[in-house]
């Protein structure tokens, strides 16, 4: 159960800091029913996700994020929001029942990596940051049940040094002829939106969910400099909901590739292990 929250056997759970009255069906359940009905429904697109983004869902999302993380374009940290929780979410709620919501800025702000480039990172605002992990939260539930096993970059439970040990040991305990490591290069930067749409509606029947996705597709990028950057592609590494859309993007193009085309021209095994949402590394093993 998310921080913050006590259940009472009626029909209101209370907020146990505000006193706020919420829906007493639990995201979790919410999230439950989607995957079971993902699991037995494979070509099952869903109609209903947006409506899905309710109060409950707000403020678990709002409990997800981390009070200290770098605040957006907005200026506005976690624990500024929460000093009026519940009219803040309440406002957001209705903005987004309306179709008023819009996107904000993402603010980009570069680290070093051990190589001496530069990894930019996209910072987006505070509400931004909870609508979309709202959505993550959702997508998570209907791709996670359809993803390959072999997908470990960005997923729950899973990472790159489980993915890395995999790996080890097929090289180690296998009868490897090749093995081809690849990086696509500045992922985030270059995915495709339209096909990233057309990818998200294999699953997804939803035009207001899908019109959620495209705002913050679109979104500008404010550069350190204070120059304004609008992408037609990619979605900014940092953002909340950009390592299941990446995943996604994955799943179609390379994933399901390499299981239906390139394990079809192999002789023997085939061993596939992306390590990263941005890098892979492909094993081809002869039994």
């Amino acid at each position: 159960m998310a921080k913050g929250w006590t259940v009472e056997l009626n029909e209101q759970s209370t907020h146990a800091k505000s006193g706020t009255q919420v829906p007493r069906k639990s995201v979790s359940s919410t999230l439950l029913e989607l995957t079971v009905k993902a699991k037995r429904e494979e070509k099952y697109r869903f109609r209903s996700l947006y409506r899905e983004i309710d109060l409950r869902m707000l403020y678990d999302s709002f409990w997800l994020l981390k009070p200290k993380a770098a605040v957006g374009v907005d200026g506005v940290s976690w624990h500024e929001y929460e000093n009026d929780l519940d009219a803040n979410l309440r406002d957001l709620l209705e903005r987004l029942k309306t179709h008023r919501y819009r996107a904000k800025q993402i603010r980009r702000k570069y680290i070093p990596k051990a190589s001496g480039k530069l990894r930019p990172l996209g910072i987006p605002s505070l509400e931004d940051k909870i609508v979309q992990m709202s959505a993550r939260r959702l997508l998570e539930a209907i791709y996670e049940p359809i993803f390959s096993d072999n997908s470990m970059g960005y997923r729950p439970a899973r990472g790159a040094c489980g993915a890395s040990q995999k790996l080890r040991d097929e090289l180690f305990f296998g009868r490897v002829h090749w093995i081809v490591e690849a990086d696509i290069i500045g992922f985030f930067d270059h995915m495709d939106h339209d096909w990233l749409i057309r990818m998200l509606e294999e699953r997804v029947a939803d035009r207001h969910f899908i019109r959620l996705i495209r705002k913050w597709l679109r979104a500008g990028i404010l550069e350190e400099d204070g120059s304004v950057l609008n992408p037609t592609t990619g979605t900014p590494q940092g953002g909340i909901v950009s390592p299941i859309l990446a995943n996604i993007y994955l799943h179609y193009a390379l994933d399901l590739w390499v299981e239906k085309v390139v394990k079809k021209g192999c002789s023997g095994q085939v061993v596939y292990q992306p390590r990263f949402g941005s890098g892979l590394s492909l094993g081809f093993l002869n039994r």
